[in-house]
């Protein structure tokens, strides 16, 4: 990146972008705070969604959205390659953008167009924005705007999600999805491959959103054998957060209290509200040996009755949550995906 020198109202001014980006008023009072820096009469900005591959525009002020075809026609440009390449802002007309200069710009009286990556500090890109102006760019006009684009990067990100950053504990890994089953990174998290590859996830995800829960928590068998602390959070995805989501968090696990798989499905069904008989049949045992495992069940928890076995299980996530049912939950007389003995 070129060196360039700022005075101070120009540092103030890169200090507002970041501000405004981070929450403060959004991309409309960043690019404000960047139109003192830059002399420009339009922008537009254009978001990279990994789910599909493609280009759309977001944000747009002084002339009218490109539709989603121009998006991805300069996604075609060798000029859309070489500013990836270099992460620098690519100026037009320049050679290779003069066709599309001509055809989106020039008939709104456009002189100079400016379009820059929008790369994330970790490296990931997230989308374009376009610069116009109806006189050249100052000479510094590349600089300026390379050195904002980090922060600007922010405004095309898709894959952010708005959840309670107190909801969701270390070591959990993540992915969230939207009601269409559209799998999302979670910023700030290693990406689950045990949740992102699991073909159910995305319909347990989706009764979670259309349920009145604010969050769930359990115990999951993954399909290879493997337990996992499973939590779900209502989340906004999408751009700005707009879509409603949930985020699905697990981390691998020892069964908690020494308990069984067997001991699990039983406890599970007891905080269902289920009898004896009940569990007995949903998972082909014997009464006896219900009262058996439940006998187990009350030492290791540390409990006395069904209400404060319970209340202990629902309280602390030790119900197993059936990742393969229609809304996760088990229901009286559903045996499926019972552990056997």
């Amino acid at each position: 990146m070129a060196e360039i020198t700022l005075d101070v109202r120009q540092l103030q001014a890169f200090a507002e972008v970041g501000y405004q980006v981070a929450g403060g008023g959004g991309a409309y009072a960043a690019m404000a705070a960047l139109r003192r820096l830059v002399p420009l009469d339009a922008y537009e900005f254009v978001a990279y969604d990994p789910a599909t591959g493609r280009h759309r525009s977001v944000v747009s002020d002084g002339h009218p959205r490109i539709d989603r075809d121009a998006a991805e026609e300069y996604a075609g440009l060798e000029a859309y390659r070489r500013a990836l390449a270099t992460r620098a802002p690519v100026g037009m007309p320049e050679p290779g953008t003069e066709r599309y200069f001509r055809r989106h710009l020039a008939p709104y009286g456009w002189r100079a167009g400016l379009t820059t990556p929008l790369f994330l500090g970790g490296g990931r890109y997230t989308g374009l924005l376009h610069l116009v102006s109806r006189g050249d760019f100052p000479r510094r006009a590349k600089a300026l705007v390379a050195a904002a684009s980090p922060m600007l990067a922010h405004v095309t990100d898709l894959t952010r999600c708005v959840i309670d950053p107190v909801g969701l504990p270390s070591g959990f890994r993540a992915v969230a999805f939207d009601r269409l089953g559209t799998r999302r990174e979670v910023p700030g998290r290693e990406i689950s491959p045990a949740l992102w590859g699991d073909p159910a996830m995305a319909a347990f995800a989706r009764a979670f959103i259309d349920s009145r829960e604010l969050s769930r928590h359990g115990l999951w068998l993954d399909g290879a054998g493997g337990w996992h602390e499973l939590r779900l959070l209502r989340a906004g995805v999408g751009f700005q957060g707009a879509l409603q989501g949930a985020v699905a968090a697990e981390r691998p696990c020892p069964l908690p209290y020494d308990l069984t798989g067997r001991e699990v499905d039983v406890l599970t069904r007891v905080a269902a509200g289920d009898s004896n008989p009940q569990i007995a049949a949903a998972l082909v045992l014997s009464v006896r040996t219900v009262t058996t495992h439940l006998e187990h069940i009350f030492a290791k928890l540390g409990c006395d009755s069904r209400t404060r076995l319970t209340t202990k299980a629902l309280a602390e996530g030790l119900c197993r949550l059936d990742v393969r049912g229609a809304d996760g939950r088990w229901k009286r007389g559903d045996r499926r995906g019972a552990v056997e003995d």
